[in-house]
């Protein structure tokens, strides 16, 4: 009778080794490290978006109370305010949304200024304005498209 001296399977290796976990921990907190800041950016476009609509939402009211007494002065946004919409003082809770000057018998401008500390005022495009002749801002090199639709 011929003995084998072949090497016993009965030690099945189990489990991941620590070269292998590091190298899983290292691929996740490389796709982390992308994928919130990209997060992040898309909720503060959306909530832009909402201070967007907000404010032309506003501006045709103040067009409305133009048409009924052919001045904005007196124009109180409590009441040109949309029943949709939140408190002027509070905006869209990442914005306040107010007068940026005195309004006149013939112009008005509007601005959403981000809430500090509401994370919106990381966001590239910073206060939005619009006035009475469909001006908006910021209009100035590399925010163009604060107020498009991408």
């Amino acid at each position: 009778m011929k003995q084998s001296f072949a090497p016993s399977l009965s030690r099945v290796q189990r489990g991941f080794t620590l070269i292998e976990l590091m190298i899983a921990i290292a691929i996740i907190g490389i796709l982390v490290g992308i994928a919130v800041p990209t997060y992040q950016d898309s909720v503060r476009k959306s909530r832009r978006g909402q201070a967007k609509a907000d404010l032309v939402q506003i501006a045709q009211g103040m067009e409305r109370y133009y048409t009924e007494g052919n001045t904005y002065v007196g124009a109180d946004l409590s009441k040109i305010w949309g029943p949709n919409l939140q408190s002027p003082s509070k905006g869209t809770s990442r914005y306040t949304i107010s007068f940026k000057a005195a309004t006149t018998a013939s112009t008005f401008v509007l601005q959403a200024v981000p809430v500090s500390g509401a994370g919106q005022d990381k966001d590239k495009c910073g206060t939005l304005t619009i006035d009475n002749v469909g001006r908006k801002t910021p209009s100035d090199s590399g925010k163009e498209d604060c107020w498009n639709m991408n």
